[in-house]
């Protein structure tokens, strides 16, 4: 079945190419078509397409599809070229005539704009809880380590004293920014393309607020050709954001991969966690991380992937997009595993407390020193060579003695600030509406 069969016979291998991956990608979007389908259908009921009877036939049919989608249970048959057919081709085998009525004033166009924001809000809203738990791991383990010193690093040689508190909290922190990128791609996803239609809108006279309000949008994308247009801007900005917080997760795990290398014995993790080399015994490799970076790098990508396939495409719709799926949907649960695993590593991992009790790391505290001088009246520049003469002449010692009290130092982690600033931005998302509408339009009685 084809939406568009119009009686013609398409040659088969012209067919396979076209459809490509859709069947596959689609059941991404399943369950979003049918409540798509929901919001439609009572639309049309206030326009008089269809009858109040026609409604609540369909409406019992799409939850009933809903429910069989929930369960796992659904397939796009044999034939069938994607979501939205083989949903139609449900309801009709029910409904008959009914079924039919429910494609009034849509196009797959619209459809497909419509099932990719409402799976791509849903996706956020289980991203930004993943990330919450994140960032709660990252802050429990600065909170715990605050007091333990490590050398900072520039162009990667011993700089100044750092702590685990503040190397744990510093990505906690970077995850709250991630976080405002992703609500800025949350707010241009929610908004309603659906009455668009093919891009250009309908003779019908549709009530897009209406659809708006029962699927839970902040607003629409009113102009249809604009609506259109988003195909791809959406997923684009999104991606955005998820590289940003796959960037964040994947600087996380270079420095830990660094860090539990011999020359470093920062970290460690139990050997439960890591792995082991074919030939080599003593090897206790953190392959857990490598693989989380090397996914989060191929996140990162994902944005550019898009630009490729959509900057030279004027106004309208284009085949083209369809391909962008197979590069967007699947991308959700590839961050979602990155983050999942980190977080159980985190949990699991250990810090080593006497790291700055080691002499190649006396030099970190040079800083320090010249600092007190110039505390007790020395002018900073003299201070600075003071200190720097006694290196050279190998004579310097330092005092190992730290205090660090500005906001956000070692001494002053801010991490409730911190916390604040998460809790702020995560309240902005207003998930609840979205709950709201979808349990109104599965209720049976509505």
């Amino acid at each position: 079945m084809k939406l568009w069969d119009k009686g013609t016979t398409v040659n088969s291998l012209i067919e396979q190419f076209t459809v490509g991956k859709d069947r596959e990608m689609d059941l991404y979007l399943a369950k979003f078509d049918v409540l798509g389908s929901i919001a439609h259908a009572k639309m049309l009921t206030t326009i008089n397409l269809l009858t109040e009877k026609e409604f609540a036939e369909l409406h019992q049919e799409l939850i009933c599809i809903y429910e069989v989608i929930e369960k796992g249970e659904f397939v796009i048959e044999d034939g069938i070229e994607d979501v939205h057919s083989q949903v139609e081709l449900m309801l009709t085998r029910k409904l008959g005539d009914t079924g039919k009525k429910i494609h009034s004033g849509r196009s797959r166009n619209d459809q497909v704009l419509l099932d990719l924001k409402l799976f791509t809000r849903s996706e956020i809203e289980k991203l930004v809880m993943l990330v919450c738990e994140l960032f709660d791991k990252l802050l429990t383990k600065a909170l715990l380590n605050r007091e333990y010193l490590m050398p900072g690093y520039t162009h990667l040689q011993v700089a100044m004293p750092s702590s685990f508190g503040l190397w744990f909290g510093a990505y906690a922190e970077s995850l709250v920014d991630d976080l405002v990128l992703l609500k800025a791609a949350y707010q241009v996803t929610n908004q309603n393309p659906l009455g668009s239609a093919a891009g250009y809108g309908s003779s019908f006279p549709l009530d897009r607020h209406l659809t708006t309000n029962l699927l839970g949008f902040s607003s629409m994308n009113y102009n249809v050709i604009y609506a259109q247009m988003g195909r791809g801007k959406m997923e684009k900005t999104v991606a955005f954001a998820l590289s940003s917080i796959a960037s964040t997760i994947s600087k996380f795990a270079f420095d830990v991969c660094l860090f539990m290398s011999q020359n470093f014995g920062f970290v460690s993790l139990p050997d439960e966690l890591t792995t082991g080399s074919s030939i080599m015994p003593h090897k206790k490799n953190p392959d857990v991380f490598e693989l989380v970076r090397s996914h989060c790098n191929k996140i990162q990508a994902i944005p550019y992937q898009i630009n490729l396939m959509t900057n030279n495409l004027p106004s309208g719709y284009f085949r083209d997009l369809q391909i962008l799926k197979e590069v967007f949907l699947p991308a959700f649960q590839e961050l979602a595993d990155c983050i999942s695993i980190a977080g159980f590593a985190i949990d699991n991992m250990t810090v080593k407390t006497d790291i700055m009790t080691d002499a190649r790391y006396k030099y970190a505290y040079s800083v320090e020193d010249v600092n007190k001088l110039v505390m007790q009246g020395v002018p900073f520049r003299d201070a600075y060579k003071q200190v720097g003469m006694q290196i050279n002449a190998g004579t310097y010692e330092p005092t190992t003695e730290v205090n660090h009290t500005h906001a956000g130092s070692i001494g002053n982690l801010c991490l409730d600030e911190i916390a604040d600033k998460m809790v702020a931005v995560v309240g902005g998302f207003e998930f609840e509406q979205i709950e709201a509408a979808y349990s109104n339009l599965l209720n049976r009685k509505s």
